[in-house]
């Protein structure tokens, strides 16, 4: 049986980012709200000057509002919408996973305990490669956050930092883009 890397990959990562909308990210404290959009914002960056596909969600939007502007901005596609916790669960998300045709899932967002658990257990039972970045997801109460990150590794799940994410991507600072994407975490 192929071992499947134990790296992010940029030939076949594809970035998911969770329901990061206004009215969720109000909820959060402050300087959990700014560390999540930092490295999210840094990772769609990333993932776009590297050929990444980024995939987000937005969950019922109408009630939480569109995605956070500050992240948006970094985001070309539409969100995918949905009212089921796991994104698993939305077939639209499903498809959006299976046109980008990468097993490896680099999964940020809110929040952690709720959607980000659900979503990530859910891929990993697919049979994705499933690495959550610890540093760019986000739960209201500090103690629902370490009980997903806990839960998480006890899943099997990978859980990493944003930087970890960059410069597995980047592999090399003989990459052409790592001064560009370097910079992002100054």
């Amino acid at each position: 049986m192929h071992q499947p890397p134990l790296l992010c990959d940029t030939a076949t990562s594809q970035l998911v980012l969770i329901d990061i909308q206004e009215k969720l990210a109000a909820a959060m404290k402050p300087a959990v709200r700014e560390q999540l959009l930092r490295n999210t914002a840094i990772l769609s960056q990333a993932a776009g000057a590297l050929g990444i596909p980024v995939v987000h969600t937005e969950q019922y939007p109408k009630g939480l509002g569109p995605t956070e502007p500050e992240l948006a901005a970094h985001l070309n596609d539409l969100a995918i919408e949905k009212t089921c916790f796991s994104c698993y669960r939305a077939p639209d998300f499903v498809e959006q996973l299976r046109v980008n045709a990468r097993r490896q899932i680099v999964l940020g967002g809110m929040e952690s305990h709720v959607c980000v658990l659900q979503t990530a257990t859910q891929l990993q039972e697919h049979g994705y490669q499933v690495f959550v970045v610890e540093d760019a997801i986000a739960s209201r109460r500090k103690t629902h956050h370490r009980n997903a990150l806990a839960r998480l590794r006890q899943a099997g799940v990978s859980v990493i930092m944003t930087e970890s994410a960059l410069f597995e991507w980047l592999r090399d600072a003989q990459h052409a883009q790592f001064r560009t994407l370097s910079k992002l975490i100054r």
